[in-house]
């Protein structure tokens, strides 16, 4: 719930050093900032970059311990291609309030504020996509499983399929400790302290009801959550969907270390579900 977060300079020094992030070219974008109240009492900080007359716009989910920074170079991708795009920050990440992180569980409901927010902004008749990194796909996944009229598609970069299962994979590798010594103590502190159930933090309980394609993206050799999850969301997910497991990176690097392919993989998802240069807007 307190994990320990990046500070910019960590995330631009990172991102900068894979050719990922310039500064002045950041700066260089005219953007509007926004503040909006989450259903929780604490405002959502956020950038809308808008450099093309177009309706079509891409909502970026960073994932945990960084900020929308880190969102700068999904942000450029999509600016490349001809879309607008909103980034934003997390609850208890960069200039968003809120006291504690819950993995997706109270993000997905910012995340629909700041859905309806664009939609409001620019007009619901938008072609609205989701991209989400880590915590940010797994956001994602249970927004998408929750609303009808969410997004036209997602994309989730290596999210993991329910937090338990995650963590006992992260206890196995950490620390090799038991899951019966932990367990059973981490779910009713949880449920007391945070008022969610650790079990309830599941994209796999959300994917079949998401009506929308997904494209999912994983790293084969991901150290930090198993590719073997999102093998596991894409075969749940019932109708259009993509799956691109990319042969180097390890966790959220997909993009960084497979970047022509990352690139060709969005637009062949993109041909394949009808959002294409020709229907632009």
């Amino acid at each position: 719930m307190f994990i320990k977060k990046k500070d910019n300079k960590d995330i631009i020094d990172r991102d900068s050093k894979f050719g990922l992030f310039n500064q002045q070219d950041y700066d260089s974008l005219d953007r509007k900032d926004f503040s909006i109240e989450s259903q929780f009492g604490y405002s959502i900080k956020g950038s809308v970059f808008e450099p093309h007359a177009t309706n079509k716009y891409m909502i970026i989910c960073h994932g945990v311990t960084v900020n929308r920074l880190n969102s700068v170079k999904y942000m450029n991708l999509f600016l490349q291609k001809g879309w607008n795009v909103l980034i934003y920050d997390h609850r208890r990440h960069g200039e968003s309030g809120g006291k504690t992180t819950s993995y997706g569980h109270y993000e997905k409901f910012d995340l629909q504020s700041v859905v309806d927010w664009l939609k409001k902004e620019v007009g619901d008749t938008i072609v609205l996509g989701v991209h989400g990194e880590s915590m940010g796909a797994v956001t994602t996944l249970l927004y998408a499983g929750m609303v009808e009229d969410g997004a036209d598609f997602y994309i989730a970069d290596c999210p993991f399929s329910e937090l338990e299962a995650q963590l006992l994979y992260r206890l196995k590798v950490e620390f090799n400790i038991p899951s019966v010594l932990v367990m059973p103590i981490a779910k009713p502190f949880v449920q007391l302290r945070d008022r969610y159930s650790i079990k309830g933090v599941s994209p796999l309980q959300a994917v079949p009801n998401v009506k929308s394609p997904i494209l999912f993206i994983h790293s084969q050799d991901d150290d930090y959550i198993p590719s073997d999850m999102s093998k596991l969301l894409y075969e749940k997910k019932k109708g259009a969907k993509k799956l691109f497991i990319a042969e180097k990176g390890s966790h959220a690097m997909s993009y960084a270390e497979n970047r022509e392919e990352y690139s060709k993989v969005i637009d062949e998802f993109f041909e394949e579900i009808g959002v294409t240069e020709e229907n632009r807007g």
